[in-house]
């Protein structure tokens, strides 16, 4: 159980930033994609700080790259 209290943390920790500050929707989605991936990377990792930074950093780059709306052609 100690275990998943690191990453819920983090992830209340980052909701808490979210919600004082103004992000534009790529920021948002940046932030958010960031913790998803720090708890994924840990998780996968079993609390390695390098996996959990390299998840953060994947994880902001795929939230970075998405808009939130599906594209139709």
């Amino acid at each position: 159980m100690n275990r998943l209290l690191k990453p819920v943390a983090a992830m209340l920790l980052l909701s808490a930033l979210m919600a004082c500050a103004p992000l534009s929707h790529r920021q948002q989605n940046a932030a958010v994609g960031a913790g998803v991936g720090a708890v994924a990377g840990s998780i996968l990792t079993g609390g390695s700080t390098l996996g959990t930074l390299g998840g953060a950093a994947i994880g902001g780059v795929i939230g970075n790259g998405t808009d939130g709306h599906s594209r139709r052609r």
